[in-house]
């Protein structure tokens, strides 16, 4: 662990908070409690959902960032607070409920904290479709906000991976020509293919075969369509188990479950907030730092609560 000029171990009392995961949602958690004084905990395994995207678009200030840059700033920033510390380590397990928990490490040990933020992401997973996980990030991408308009206006594929897929396909008109690819995932109706002809958008039934150079779609009927960008609707799944294990109720989104929460980022377990893409339908960076900054002070504000009721 990484006590950042701060006397803590793993075996002092609890800390006041226990922020799992330390990407966007989990730094900006961890920023509002830090500056409230609060004894903060972050406990992250460095795998970014971003990471394979070398730059990051729509955040205000950082438009263009190096993405990883960006979670490095946030980290160093973070650390400079002397009530911060910080474990580059995988949180395996947690318990506990209302005033206390304990979270398990990868190595066995445990640290214990008043309250959790649970900011760990989801998983995607793609479809199957040879040279797609290459390009993820690179010319394969998910949120048209983030990488439509480097596109230039160029040639979009759409890779269908159910009905979900419609709302890219009448989505990135506004940012390219878009060939809605079906691959035998979805068939749309007739009223859905209206919709998609008023957008411009070429429906193309043949199932892909592969993807090649830089966003190349090769048929199985042999035609290759050359593509500027792709994007796709992968499914997700909410990272790790430590959600599950303390009984957090979920939601079904378009894409795949997520933590569910009030407004204020609670979820259904006493004690325990979550934020960023694990607790949202979808995100992006900006709307992950502006959920973690609400889980940060809604946190902050429910062990001011507490000792209200104390007294």
């Amino acid at each position: 662990m990484e006590n950042n000029n701060m006397s803590t171990s793993r075996n002092q009392a609890e800390f006041d908070v226990i922020v799992l995961g330390g990407s966007y949602a989990g730094l900006s958690a961890a920023m509002q409690l830090a500056r409230a004084r609060r004894s903060v905990l972050v406990i992250d395994a460095g795998r970014r959902r971003n990471r394979f995207a070398r730059l990051s678009h729509g955040f205000l200030t950082q438009d263009g960032s190096e993405a990883a840059a960006i979670a490095a700033q946030g980290r160093a920033q973070l650390q400079a607070y002397p009530n911060v510390a910080w474990a580059s380590d995988t949180a395996t397990a947690a318990t506990g409920g209302g005033e206390h928990f304990d979270v398990t490490l990868s190595d066995g040990g445990s640290i214990s904290g008043r309250r959790l933020v649970l900011a760990m992401g989801v998983t995607d997973t793609l479809p199957r479709v040879d040279g797609l996980a290459e390009r993820w990030g690179r010319s394969v991408f998910h949120c048209p906000y983030c990488h439509g308009y480097e596109l230039d206006e160029g040639d979009i594929g759409v890779l269908a991976t159910g009905e979900v897929s419609m709302h890219h396909a009448l989505m990135l008109p506004d940012w390219g020509r878009v060939t809605f690819l079906l691959n035998e995932s979805f068939d749309p109706d007739d009223s859905q293919r209206e919709a998609l002809a008023r957008r411009g958008v070429t429906v193309e039934a043949t199932p892909v075969a592969r993807i090649d150079g830089e966003a190349d779609v090769v048929l199985r009927d042999g035609r290759r369509m050359s593509m500027t960008g792709l994007f796709v609707a992968p499914r997700t799944s909410v990272s790790g188990a430590i959600a599950r294990q303390l009984g957090c109720a979920t939601e079904a989104g378009p894409m795949g479950e997520f933590v569910a929460t009030d407004a204020m980022k609670a979820t259904s377990v006493p004690g325990v907030f979550s934020c960023g893409d694990m607790a949202r339908a979808a995100g992006n960076v900006a709307l992950a730092v502006a959920d973690g900054a609400m889980a940060g002070v809604a946190a902050h504000r429910s062990l001011i609560a507490e000792l209200n009721h104390a007294v």
